[in-house]
């Protein structure tokens, strides 16, 4: 069979999967459409967290920034899984015990107050929106190179079946689906880890293939990781194990990391469709269990990715350019210009383009000789690197590096496209019930029925995806996984320290809450927009970048919430009893309004 029919058979089996566990997963009430009940086994509660957890910054980019950056992507590692240990020992169980629908519903009855709960509202639709552009743009270069479309039109197709089953099924048919993408994803993403470790180290593991050796074409042996050194000093690069980062940013970046990770509204969100708080204790430890899989072999698949490129591509003549680089080629995602004339491939240190931000721009094929460059851009740097690749897509085409089995390739797409829809299915639940139910429902109209909630949610799932898939389509940022760390960001420096001070501090008020989400959103998403989008320069303040600075507004949230606080009158009574409530080891009731 060829190649485009085993994608076929891939991705349109798992679709079929889980169009048909939405449709079977159908919710009629809101209850089951915000908590699926409340009634989800702490195993399957687990996958789908997973599920949901692993975006498409996680399966497709993160390995793609080890591959190009080595030490310094340990950031996502160590930020990632250490903010979900913090989420689920300081957050989930005490949320859970509240008894609420969504991390706003905490806000407004914690700090006495529908302004906390809009404000809250505004922090959600900004952290969502800005986590959900990142899954459109993976999902349409999926598509993009599966079916030989353009990138827009891979964002409508995710979009639309996002929309089906997300907003048909609600948290009931999302958990599901979310079970049947992680089965889908760790399969695509270990198996291909697998088959590539043997072929360059001969260990079956990944992970040991990691630290193994390499054998040379001479049939000597050295380490994996010494090998990967001597490729990128031998072409200029800083050596793969060592960093590049200052160490401020590298820290800043790694905690907002970590401390938006335990603000994710639509990562909190999941542990509330199960039974008890006990129940939670349990799901968490499945949940920190199924993304172990994943995480401990990222590295490996980063490291070996990156070999496999400068293998394959340094040196190379440009005639002899393997089939994978050609089909990535054709949707501008990898590029070579032959800047010495010699027809052959050289991929060294330093940028293709002189400009910033710039992308590839490609001669028709009527317009060009056989085997001539086909990027056309005057832009171009005067350094020796001749070829510029997205790092988005390191992951999906390692396995056509390595020459793996054609179903092996198709299955590392389905696993890219399950990795994307899983996540945006999550956070598109969290923008739609932030409007039907914390703001339509709690504030402009209480009076208003079950079924008009569930119609003002699809409605705005509806729009909010629409806005999506623009941004997908015209990303604000280089790659994925930059524009999921803006949210990562914006999550660090309004929910989780407001959060935090709600379950852990009875003095907290709703005036030192509100302006300390304000205070700390405004920072960060100010710093955000001035130095993406506005700035021409990096010369960023204490060299701190846009990614890292969710962690300085995080401190400012404190600091303002606690100063704020302190000089206003203390919460009532009945709101202090609450927070006692909240942090009593009782076994929590049934979700409720």
């Amino acid at each position: 069979m060829s190649q485009d029919l085993w994608n076929y058979i891939f991705i349109g089996g798992s679709f079929a999967l889980y169009i048909g566990i939405a449709v079977r997963s159908r919710a009629a009430t809101t209850k089951e459409y915000y908590v699926a009940s409340g009634g989800v086994s702490p195993f399957a509660n687990g996958m789908a967290t997973a599920a949901d957890w692993m975006s498409a910054a996680t399966f497709i980019s993160m390995a793609g920034i080890i591959a190009a950056s080595g030490y310094d992507a340990s950031r996502f590692l160590m930020g990632w899984t250490g903010g979900f240990v913090l989420l689920t020992t300081l957050i989930v169980p005490y949320l859970r015990k509240f008894n609420k629908f969504t991390v706003t519903d905490f806000l407004g009855d914690r700090f006495y107050s529908n302004f906390a709960r809009a404000v809250g509202v505004v922090c959600a639709v900004f952290i969502c929106m800005t986590y959900i552009m990142g899954q459109m743009r993976g999902v349409g270069l999926v598509f993009s190179r599966l079916f030989d479309i353009e990138i827009w039109t891979g964002v409508i197709i995710g979009a639309g079946i996002v929309f089906f089953y997300a907003g048909l099924g609600g948290m009931k048919g999302i958990t599901y689906t979310q079970v049947a993408q992680y089965c889908v994803m760790v399969f695509a993403y270990t198996i291909p880890a697998v088959f590539i470790s043997m072929a360059l180290t001969g260990n079956v593991i990944p992970q040991f293939g990691l630290i193994g050796n390499f054998t040379e074409a001479t049939g000597d042996t050295v380490p994996l990781l010494t090998k990967l050194n001597q490729l990128n000093t031998d072409l200029g690069f800083p050596d793969y194990t060592v960093g590049k980062l200052e160490t401020l940013d590298m820290f800043c970046i790694t905690a907002a990391l970590m401390c938006g990770t335990a603000g994710l509204p639509h990562v909190i969100v999941r542990f509330f469709t199960v039974k008890s708080v006990k129940a939670v204790r349990k799901s968490a430890c499945w949940t920190l269990l199924f993304i172990a899989v994943i995480y401990l072999t990222a590295p490996a698949i980063g490291a070996f990715a990156r070999t496999n490129l400068i293998l394959e591509v340094q040196g190379t003549a440009y005639a002899d350019a393997p089939d994978w680089f050609k089909g990535w080629e054709d949707r501008g995602l990898i590029a070579w210009v032959d800047k010495n004339g010699d027809g052959v491939m050289q991929h060294r240190a330093g940028s293709v383009f002189a400009g910033k931000d710039l992308k590839p721009i490609y001669a028709e094929a009527s317009q060009r000789a056989p085997n001539e460059p086909r990027l056309t851009t005057n832009e171009l740097s005067d350094n020796a690197n001749e070829v510029y690749y997205d790092r988005d897509i390191l992951v999906m085409a390692n396995p056509e590096m390595a020459n793996l089995p054609m179903w092996v390739i198709a299955l590392v797409m389905a696993g890219c496209v399950a990795a994307a829809l899983s996540t945006a299915a999550g956070l598109l639940l969290v923008l739609s019930t932030s409007i039907s139910h914390d703001l339509m429902k709690k504030i402009v109209n209480p009076g208003m029925s079950d079924s008009q909630e569930v119609i003002w949610a699809r409605s705005a799932s509806f729009g909010f995806l629409a806005i999506a898939a623009y941004f997908g389509i015209n990303p604000p940022a280089e790659f994925v996984a930059k524009t999921v760390a803006f949210a990562f960001g914006l999550a660090a420096s309004s929910f989780f320290p407001t959060i935090l001070m709600g379950v852990f501090s009875k003095r907290i008020n709703r005036e030192g809450a509100i302006a300390g989400m304000v205070a700390g959103i405004g920072l960060t998403l100010g710093y955000i927009i001035y130095f993406q989008f506005m700035a021409n320069h990096t010369n960023y303040v204490f060299g701190i970048s846009p990614e890292g600075i969710g962690f300085v507004g995080m401190l400012v949230n404190f600091s303002v919430a606690t100063l704020v606080s302190y000089v206003t009158p203390p919460p009532p009574d009945s709101v202090v009893e609450m927070v006692e409530e909240i942090r009593l080891p009782r076994k929590a009731g049934s979700a409720t309004h």
